[in-house]
């Protein structure tokens, strides 16, 4: 049986522009520090083990896409440095890094479990994705999802 999607065309697909940005292994890392409360450059460098070079990269091209934005501050006899903030952009990634976050504590964590949880600041609860239809209801099987094309799908 023929699959429907290959009568249309994913030259346009969001997925794989969304992937130009975030689909290098540190991005989602950095994600999770500047999620996490860490902004500064030093910090994330030490916190993360990432290369200096990679990391002035990762954060360049997230400012560049918008997903972060630079605030500049100084420390007391310091010269003039900048830390890095979520923008409304990046902030939409937090049920990204919170599904990751799953599938990695489902499949990869150490055998006394994941080294962070998330929780509702409200109560304390964990923190999960679900995924829902427009109309509300839950969507709990992938194989209850049909892919068709959008609005802006170009037939083949």
């Amino acid at each position: 049986m023929r699959p429907a999607a290959l009568d249309w065309s994913v030259d346009n697909c969001t997925v794989a522009r969304a992937m130009e940005i975030l689909g290098e292994k540190w991005t989602l890392v950095v994600l999770r520090e500047v999620f996490s409360g860490v902004r500064r450059f030093d910090d994330m460098r030490v916190r993360t083990g990432v290369p200096r070079q990679v990391l002035t990269n990762r954060l360049a091209t997230m400012v560049e896409q918008g997903v972060l934005r630079r605030e500049p501050y100084r420390e007391p006899g310091s010269r003039l440095r900048h830390e890095y903030r979520l923008t409304a952009k990046g902030l939409d990634l937090w049920p990204v890094l919170v599904a990751v976050l799953a599938w990695g504590d489902r499949y990869l964590a150490d055998p006394e479990g994941p080294p962070l949880s998330v929780g509702h600041r409200d109560c304390g609860a964990e923190i999960r994705v679900e995924l829902h239809c427009v109309a509300g209801h839950p969507v709990t099987d992938p194989r209850d999802v049909l892919p068709r094309p959008g609005p802006g799908a170009h037939p083949r």
